[in-house]
């Protein structure tokens, strides 16, 4: 008596089994999913490639917070190992499993549907004709008519038709597939970035002139579409009166663009889902706010600052907003001021001043000065947005009192200088992308919904006539469905080729139809 040993897989068989598993349709739907799931975190929390002052915000809101979720890519999703990890993955599982299918569907598409069964009766739909005289071709014919795909034989007649049904699957996998290289193209190719424009002031598309900027693999900084603009003004519209007071109604954005060094200046009216597009590079509105025009002079009659600054908002409703100045060279000591911006000031029960309106029909500044060292000598970076005052000396703590409005100045105590509202701008933040793999994704995208529309409603089905060889007896009919759930609208559509197809001789015709359920 002998003994067999069974051998392991080894690495190849190891490997097959991992493809295998990795190109099964169940794999790429549960792929499909996870990536789907991947992705909700993008639109839970701010992101820094389309919101970065709401991240920036959420720093300073819950810093302990933040740091986690910084750690885990949460604030970088599209752009986390983990997210790759999932777009690779079913890459390759949609493209191992979309091929073979694709082959196999293609040789069933030349094969012709099989010969009739030898017991019509047997099959979940039968049916006889009491149609005499009446010939194999005459039922291969009428089926034609009405887009059946047939084949004849010796006394029988086989039709199949529903084949769209696996090709809407393919197309819809297929489809997805195309996305997944859109998504890789624009990664690759694509860039963007955003910036914050203050009225009065102009962008120009190079490196440099973002606030953000995040290229693609393949992009270089000569491959940038040399355009410009200039923000000439910003109207923002709020509902006036009404309980639905200050809520906004439209966002514009005047523009003068250069498409090209030295082409001529073309005005454009910059809105709300109405990007400014150059040669395929989108510049899209995302936020505004207001920038007030502050003059600072120190304490020995020198202009320390002198210019508008971008406020960041605190209260959406009310468009409250808060901002920071830094006057390093100020003399005898340096100056920084936290400012409040009120757009609508009005006082308040208790003595405070809030804003009631998002737009500037009362605007006015509340102040609170600083003196001493700001820490900007020693080179460590700062945010422009934030004033550190642990090792300041306050000056005026303005809360209490009423608020300058444009044109009054404030005079600081001990002679440190003076600060004024000159003015108040406005501010839009600006995302400007450029994603070649957007035009091939809306197409892909299109594809897959009227593939899987294709999937959900056509029904694969096979019909069968067959006709007595000495011309003498009723024929035959019998069908069946190839889809689950499909039976009920095969019925209908079999008791409807029945009538059809009895009528073939030309008279009336009696038509036994016994219909029965095979489990």
């Amino acid at each position: 008596m002998t003994t067999t040993t069974a051998k392991g897989l080894g690495v190849v068989g190891w490997l097959r089994w991992g493809w295998r598993l990795l190109t099964s349709m169940r794999t790429a739907l549960i792929l499909l999913f996870l990536f789907a799931l991947a992705s909700v975190p993008g639109s839970i929390f701010p992101q820094r490639s389309i919101s970065p002052d709401q991240v920036a915000r959420y720093f300073q809101d819950s810093p302990g917070t933040a740091r986690w979720l910084d750690r885990l890519s949460l604030f970088d999703v599209y752009t986390a190992p983990w997210f790759a990890a999932t777009y690779l993955l079913l890459f390759l599982s949609l493209a191992g499993c979309v091929v073979p299918r694709a082959a196999t569907h293609y040789r069933e598409l030349r094969r012709p549907p099989p010969a009739a069964p030898r017991n019509l009766s047997r099959l979940p739909r039968h049916a006889t004709l009491e149609t005499p005289g009446v010939t194999v071709e005459q039922y291969a014919a009428a089926l034609r008519g009405k887009r059946w795909r047939t084949v004849t034989g010796p006394g029988w007649v086989a039709a199949e038709k529903g084949y769209l049904r696996e090709t809407g699957n393919l197309l819809f996998h297929a489809a997805l597939l195309a996305l997944l290289l859109a998504v890789g193209l624009g990664g690759l190719f694509g860039y963007r970035g955003n910036v914050l424009v203050v009225e009065g002031n102009g962008f120009a598309n190079t490196v440099a002139a973002y606030d953000r900027y995040i290229p693609g693999q393949r992009v270089s900084a000569e491959s940038l579409e040399p355009f410009s603009f200039t923000l000439k003004d910003f109207q923002a519209t709020y509902v006036a009166t009404g309980e639905r007071r200050g809520q906004p109604l439209d966002f514009s954005a005047r523009l003068s663009v250069s498409d090209r060094p030295g082409a001529a200046e073309r005005p454009y009216d910059l809105k709300v889902n109405e990007p400014l597009e150059v040669n395929g590079t989108q510049t899209y509105l995302l936020g505004h706010g207001y920038a007030p025009v502050f003059q600072v002079t120190d304490g020995e009659g020198q202009v320390a600052f002198d210019g508008p600054v971008p406020c960041l908002p605190v209260d959406q409703v009310t468009y409250l907003s808060e901002c920071v100045i830094k006057a390093p060279d100020a003399e005898p000591e340096q100056l920084g001021f936290l400012v409040r911006f009120l757009p609508t000031a009005v006082p308040a029960a208790d003595g405070s001043w809030v804003s009631v309106f998002p737009g500037a029909a009362n605007p006015a500044i509340q102040v609170f000065a600083f003196s001493g060292d700001l820490g900007l000598r020693d080179g460590a970076p700062q945010s422009v947005y934030r004033l550190d005052t642990a090792k300041l000396k306050p000056l005026v703590m303005g809360d209490k009192t009423k608020p300058l409005a444009v044109g009054e100045s404030l005079t600081l105590p001990g002679g440190a200088g003076t600060i004024r509202l000159g003015g108040v701008r406005e501010w839009i933040s600006l995302q400007i992308a450029y994603d070649p793999g957007r035009v091939p994704a809306l197409i892909a995208a299109s594809l897959a919904v009227l593939g899987l529309v294709l999937t959900l409603t056509v029904r694969r089905r096979r019909v069968w006539v067959r006709v007595p060889q000495d011309g003498e007896g009723p024929a035959e009919a019998g069908g069946l469905t190839r889809t689950e759930g499909g039976g009920a609208a095969f019925a209908e559509e079999f008791s409807q080729l029945v009538t059809a197809l009895s009528g073939l001789h030309g008279r009336e015709a009696a038509t036994r139809q016994g219909v029965k359920d095979v489990h």
